[in-house]
């Protein structure tokens, strides 16, 4: 019988480089400038599984909206869950490209009514980098489609099985 091997999983992180190289501290001396830390997008070995996805309550991020949020049509996902939940299905061009700056277009599944899902699709519906390294999901018809406002919940995953955002309508303030 082969051996079973457990899937592998990659992460990507970000690598920082804080120490120049002999020939960096010579040309940051030789253009009389200071040396600049940087960092890069890297793909590591996941030493742990990647979170399961319950399909019972798969909603792994929860956000509750705020005012800016609903003024501009986006929500916001933090960073972290960015990471951990998103762009560890991605692959390594499509994530540095959006951590470089560009919006990528994605799919979104608002699966609310659970018999009826709608599906949002296009340039309408972008994910991008902010300003602060946390990222924006935006639908503009997701919003006026729920009459989403501040105070709603809304949960949302990526499904890697699918490559698109599955977001449902959690709770309404007002109902």
């Amino acid at each position: 019988m082969a051996e079973i091997k457990p899937l592998v999983t990659m992460k990507k992180i970000f690598f920082y480089n804080f120490f120049p190289s002999k020939a960096e501290e010579e040309a940051c001396e030789a253009n009389k400038t200071p040396w600049v830390a940087t960092r890069e997008l890297i793909e590591i070995r996941d030493i742990y599984p990647a979170p399961k996805i319950d399909l019972e309550n798969p909603w792994q991020i929860k956000k509750t909206i705020i005012h800016d949020e609903v003024v501009l049509r986006k929500l916001v996902v933090p960073f972290f869950e960015t990471f951990e939940y998103i762009l560890r299905y991605w692959k390594l061009d499509e994530t540095k490209s959006l951590v470089n700056g560009y919006g990528i277009c994605v799919n979104v599944w608002d699966v609310t009514p659970e018999n009826d899902p709608k599906k949002y699709e296009g340039g309408s519906v972008c994910f991008r980098k902010l300003y602060n390294d946390d990222y924006s999901l935006s639908c503009m018809e997701l919003f006026n489609d729920r009459g989403l406002g501040v105070g709603d919940e809304v949960g949302l995953y990526w499904d890697p099985r699918n490559s698109c955002f599955m977001v449902k309508l959690l709770s309404k303030v007002n109902a």
